[in-house]
């Protein structure tokens, strides 16, 4: 409404005597009650409804897909992840009744007539969760084309008999030790991994150099190295002798050599570097190379609450 307008000066309909006596009107001539308006050929029929979809019929409900997309099924049997499973299919490494698949869109109700490697697939077994004490000098992978040792190479001797095909819960460094994750479920692993289920991972390093209390909290407010930005870190001074000392690092992200990288930002050398716990999983007293198996029961338990968590 314009500034200093009158709310009664509204628009006044036109009076009649503003209608001509011959039907017309100042507008033009008025079409007779029935004939067609060449100049509106809209004019006097009802409007149709908009295009669309019609809200008064119940929408037919769609068939539920049976079964599941080869890649998660196969990541629940333990074989690799999902984002794995589907990399070993661009790679010719999976068929189903002898034929090799080219793409991991193909639904399944079970694994039968499944091969990885050539190799039958069996059932998916319940998901089972074991902590292994990484000694420093190992790579996490399956295999290393240089011919380095490896976990696996590790955990032959080290996992429980009968344990399962196990995949590793992300990643320790080479040169990195402590807890180390291992499953057999595709599917729990990626939950694990993912940032956006925000699972706290605890560090202890051992550096060289010197460093304030102030400067590592400032780490709380995250910090950005070489175009990389790294979420909160609670950083905290644990014993000082000299110029060496150990910090005990906390972050949820997890990106690759995030602890070493930040640290050796702040000018700090690091001589070693250990992992002390995952999530609710600590590494406690379990000694180095050595491997055990979580109880069933909290397995489950954390299952249910990081599986929720990641289909959000």
């Amino acid at each position: 409404m314009a500034h200093g307008a009158n709310v009664n000066d509204k628009q006044r309909p036109p009076s009649r005597s503003s209608r001509r006596t011959d039907g017309s009107s100042r507008n033009g001539p008025r079409p007779e009650r029935g004939n067609f308006d060449r100049a509106n050929p809209d004019r006097g029929r009802p409007r149709k409804k908009p295009a669309g979809r019609d809200t008064t019929r119940p929408e037919p409900s769609l068939p539920k897909r049976e079964g599941d997309r080869i890649a998660k099924l196969l990541a629940r049997a333990g074989v690799a992840s999902r984002r794995e499973v589907e990399r070993m299919i661009e790679d010719g490494r999976v068929t189903l009744d002898g034929e090799r698949l080219d793409t991991p869109a193909v639904v399944l109700t079970s694994l039968r007539g499944v091969a990885v490697d050539g190799k039958a697939v069996g059932a998916a077994e319940a998901p089972r969760l074991f902590r292994f004490h990484k000694p420093s000098g190992l790579l996490t992978a399956e295999r290393d084309p240089k011919g380095r040792a490896t976990i696996y190479d590790a955990l032959r001797n080290a996992l429980p008999r009968g344990a399962p095909r196990v995949m590793p819960v992300g990643r320790l460094d080479l040169n990195t030790e402590g807890l180390l994750l291992m499953t057999n479920d595709g599917e729990l692993k990626r939950a694990m991994e993912l940032p956006s289920s925000e699972i706290p991972r605890t560090y202890r390093a051992r550096t060289f150099g010197d460093v304030s209390q102030e400067q590592l909290e400032d780490l709380m407010d995250g910090i950005e190295i070489e175009g990389v930005r790294y979420g909160s870190i609670d950083a905290n001074l644990e014993r000082r002798t000299g110029r060496n000392q150990w910090i005990e690092l906390t972050l949820t992200e997890g990106k690759n050599r995030e602890v070493r990288r930040v640290l050796e930002h702040l000018g700090l050398q690091v001589s070693r570097l250990m992992r002390l716990s995952y999530g609710p999983f600590a590494l406690d007293d379990l000694p180095r190379g050595a491997a055990d198996e979580i109880r069933g029961a909290d397995v489950a338990q954390f299952r249910k609450q990081i599986m929720r968590t990641a289909e959000k």
